[in-house]
């Protein structure tokens, strides 16, 4: 049940997403490189293991079934959840998923978890803090606090994973799958069922 009184999120076109996308992509990726550099910071390496993907499997797994839960049981988190993913997802087709998952997958891991985390002390402190100005990141409006709670979330599980592991790699698994499966998931609900 959404709220009457306030005005529908305006729409935008497949190319205005893919164009916002890839820009915010950039501009998170060059803050993490001067930060980084200006910073004199360390960023958490990426190294390619089978177990640090199939970690990362696993985690983006479990954030979709819990969000699947919780979609069923917070009202409010459904509404706001349908409402972004609507705005965000219904443009765009199918491969553009990919780049739903590997844009923001990638550079918001770099800054995120990769700069952040070591930049705020590299402990548990430095995780809440990454984690709720990801949640801040995901906040399109004062309506959608829901969402941003879950990011939060999601950005201290996957801040926790780099914490215990070291590896940059299994957030960005985790994280890239979760954005594209969510969006596939999205995507097929949102197909015209034949009677």
């Amino acid at each position: 049940m959404t709220n009457s009184n306030q005005p529908p999120l305006e729409s935008f076109t497949r190319i205005q997403i893919l164009v916002f996308m890839g820009v915010t992509a950039l501009i998170l990726l060059m803050i993490s490189q001067l930060w980084r550099y200006f910073g004199a910071i360390k960023i958490i390496p990426v190294i390619f293991t089978f177990q640090a993907v199939g970690l990362g499997i696993l985690i983006g797994a479990g954030i979709i079934s819990v969000s699947l839960i919780i979609t069923q049981l917070w009202e409010k988190y459904r509404i706001s959840a349908e409402q972004y993913l609507d705005l965000i997802i219904t443009p765009l087709v199918f491969p553009d998923l990919i780049w739903v998952g590997l844009l923001p997958g990638l550079s918001e891991e770099l800054l995120f978890r990769g700069v952040m985390i070591p930049a705020f002390g590299y402990d548990l402190l430095a995780i809440v803090i990454s984690s709720v100005i990801f949640g801040i990141l995901h906040l399109s409006d004062r309506q959608n606090w829901p969402y941003a709670v879950w990011a939060s979330i999601i950005g201290f599980i996957l801040g926790y994973s780099v914490y215990l592991t070291g590896n940059l790699l299994i957030p960005i698994v985790a994280h890239t799958l979760t954005n594209t499966l969510s969006g596939f998931i999205w995507k097929i609900k949102k197909i015209p069922q034949k009677k």
